[in-house]
């Protein structure tokens, strides 16, 4: 007998950045990553697969099933699917949404149920255990779960508070790549003065502010160019960021400024692709119950 199970869960941009103060705020984005779990009482182990990346590191997806099994005292095996909206390696939380994709598809197939909350920390864990993530990237993982815009202490592994925005996004995903566990955390933790100040805005609603000031603070940190901050601004975008440790920009956009966003960043003469979007605020999702979890 097959246990099949279904799910996704949502990329997420950046609004502070918890490298430097271990304090990080994010929002879920509509672009989704999807799992497929079967198990079997005959298998022993294991397998994942990344659509569309054959020889892609599976670790990940296969660690968290491996952990909720684990927590379910559950001695079987099978397979990890994933496929997903979400561009791999550019800040735009492509491994949260997979960890908690796998996390609930697995729930699915098992016929489990877990706290929210607790089921995020395992996503986490199992992030922590695959080495894709510096701080745990608690603030992205929650984001990814439940969507809207999230403020959380990492180091606590606290969701200090969650609000919902209907808010546009427009993100500029650049074609080269930039993985999180290869960030240089010396240079990031030099701001953390500045970033903390940034997330106290945040703390008090000022979203955009926040994000601005965190997207130039992390760009002089680690190397990006201001460029697109810069053209954002120039056209009356308030909040716009670097998308975690990069090398994706992401901005909160009216709608009538969508449009020019949109056509200055295509104009930038950075090789990259523009993608509209919004916030979700419906969160992660298991496919077969069909209620957030």
């Amino acid at each position: 007998m097959t246990l099949t199970g279904h799910a996704y869960a949502l990329g997420a941009g950046t609004i502070i950045n918890a490298i430097a103060t271990w304090k990080g705020v994010a929002f879920g984005i509509d672009l989704k990553t999807f799992a497929d779990v079967d198990l079997s009482k005959n298998e022993k182990s294991i397998c994942g697969t990344i659509e569309g990346i054959p020889d892609g590191d599976t670790t990940l997806i296969e660690r968290a099933v491996e952990l909720v099994l684990e927590l379910f005292g559950m001695e079987i095996g099978g397979t990890v699917r994933t496929r997903s909206d979400v561009p791999l390696a550019r800040g735009l939380k492509s491994s949260s949404a997979a960890a908690n994709a796998a996390v609930l598809a697995t729930l699915d197939a098992i016929g489990e149920t877990m706290e929210p909350l607790e089921a995020v920390r395992l996503g986490v864990q199992a992030a922590k255990d695959a080495g894709v993530t510096i701080t745990g990237a608690f603030d992205d993982a929650c984001a990814s779960f439940f969507g809207g815009i999230v403020v959380t202490d990492n180091r606590k592994m606290r969701l200090v508070k969650r609000v919902e925005r209907e808010t546009d996004v427009l993100i500029f995903a650049p074609e080269k790549k930039a993985f999180s566990a290869e960030t240089d955390v010396s240079r990031s933790r030099l701001i953390n003065p500045w970033v903390e100040i940034a997330y106290n805005l945040a703390l008090n609603g000022e979203y955009e502010h926040a994000m601005t000031l965190n997207g130039f603070l992390y760009c002089g940190a680690l190397g990006f160019n201001t460029g697109l901050l810069m053209s954002a601004l120039q056209v009356g975008v308030k909040g716009v960021s670097l998308s975690g440790t990069g090398p994706a920009y992401a901005a909160l956009v009216e709608k009538e400024k969508v449009d020019d966003l949109k056509i200055a960043w295509e104009n930038s003469g950075i090789s990259g692709n523009v993608i509209k979007t919004k916030i979700n605020n419906k969160g992660a999702i298991n496919v077969n119950v069909g209620g957030s979890r």
